[in-house]
């Protein structure tokens, strides 16, 4: 019962803040410029803020588990592999391609995390799940920036692809405080409490915008791909990942890291990244309402099994 309720209760504040936005989108408070330059604030400034500061607040292991890691970015990239192979079989619009590839490996990893493995292991037991964040969260965003390119409708030449992932605000933000977290820097106390204070207001403002411009009245036209994708992305991709691991013998602290990589909602930073490039927004915000929704249930039904089985 701790378990879900402490699911609830971090997944549910996200799920009302969307609500919130489209209820200021019904009063007209929010309309559509101020949301279209919303998500562009959003994209380039709150949550590379975001990252960075999630990066360099967080202790990367010293001695850091390179089995560990090789095996987390496998897990992305044979996601990604996979689904590149089975999603243009099924889906003949490239303009949802993108997002459902995205949707299915990309999860709210940096917002999920370390509060599910903290609440499991304890804060004491934080270093490798601050690490995979680290590693992790700069190949989500390297990766949707070549997939959503990819299959955009306004595809790009590689010469803008490769500036599209170099420019890119949310690959600065993790490389730069990947940077200055391995190099130790140590910045000043007002940089510190700037930079935090922007961070803080980077998941509501986005979440905010986010409910703004999801059309929930037109859920029902996007079923065909909500509800594959979100079984995919909530239950099918974890329970694989951990038969896999378990496998291999992960156990304890390392299982759960893994654990908290796969099993959060989608990103919401997919939504703002399908926005920038041109593709299904509307699915992609779709996608994370409908995960944010569900994904308190999943994570608890987990957790309990694991747990029973003595695996955490």
């Amino acid at each position: 019962m701790q378990n879900l309720i402490f699911s609830i209760n971090v997944v549910l504040p996200i799920f009302l803040l969307m609500c919130l936005g489209t209820f200021l989108r019904k009063i007209k408070i929010f309309d559509k410029e101020f949301l279209d330059k919303g998500n562009n604030f959003a994209f380039k400034t709150l949550l590379p803020t975001l990252i960075f500061n999630n990066i360099y607040k967080s202790q990367i292991a010293d001695e850091v588990n390179i089995k560990l890691i090789l095996f987390a970015v496998c897990i992305v990239l044979g996601t990604i592999g996979i689904m590149f192979i089975i999603v243009p079989r099924l889906v003949k619009d490239n303009s949802n391609r993108g997002v459902i590839i995205q949707g299915i490996y990309r999860s709210n990893f940096v917002l999920f995390g370390v509060p599910l493995s903290s609440n499991i292991f304890g804060e004491s037991n934080l270093a490798v799940v601050t690490t995979l964040v680290a590693i992790i969260i700069p190949i989500y965003n390297f990766m949707a920036v070549i997939i959503l390119d990819w299959y955009s409708n306004d595809k790009s030449d590689f010469k803008k692809t490769f500036l599209g992932i170099v420019e890119n605000p949310l690959i600065i933000g993790s490389l730069l405080g990947i940077i200055v977290s391995l190099l130790k820097i140590k910045l000043p106390v007002f940089m510190e409490e700037t930079i935090s204070q922007v961070a803080k207001t980077a998941t509501p403002f986005a979440l905010m915008v986010l409910g703004g411009d999801i059309k929930v009245g037109n859920i029902r036209n996007n079923l065909k791909y909500i509800v594959p994708v979100s079984i995919v992305r909530l239950v099918v991709l974890p329970t694989i990942v951990m038969v896999i691991s378990v496998a291999l013998g992960y156990r304890g602290v390392e299982l759960g890291a893994l654990f908290s990589m796969v099993s959060p909602s989608v990103a919401v930073s997919s939504y703002t990244m399908a926005q920038q490039y041109d593709c299904n927004y509307e699915l992609a915000g779709q996608l994370v309402f409908i995960t944010t929704l569900f994904s308190p249930f999943t994570i608890f039904l987990f957790i309990f099994f694991m747990k029973t089985v003595g695996l955490f």
